[in-house]
């Protein structure tokens, strides 16, 4: 327990250091598996990876949950799809994909 605790204070010392140099980079010492790789400048953004990058579309928030008794959590979507319908269709199954068996409510739709 104490070997975790040392090793995430020297990685939160790192990402405070990495921060207030914004030129130093840090080195990572643990990715995680999920997380995206980031871009060089210059190349393009693959699909999907820039939702700023949307110029049509919809921003769809559900709330889901993982549980029945659980409270709801606020699950954000952005569709490039024209149609309200398809996009929370989009937005639903996305949210299936990330873990969320259960879907609550549309909490609104928001043209792009």
């Amino acid at each position: 327990m104490s070997d975790e605790l040392s090793e995430f204070e020297q990685s939160v010392k790192r990402e405070i250091d990495a921060f207030m140099k914004p030129g130093h980079e840090p080195s990572p010492s643990r990715e995680l598996p999920s997380a995206k790789p980031a871009r060089q400048k210059g190349t393009k953004p693959a699909v999907g990876e820039s939702a700023e990058s949307y110029k049509t579309g919809h921003l769809v928030r559900l709330a889901v949950r993982t549980r029945k008794l659980e409270t709801d959590t606020v699950f954000e979507h952005r569709s490039t799809s024209i149609s309200k319908l398809e996009a929370q269709l989009e937005a639903e199954k996305a949210a299936k994909q990330a873990g969320y068996p259960i879907i609550g409510y549309l909490i609104e739709i928001r043209s792009l």
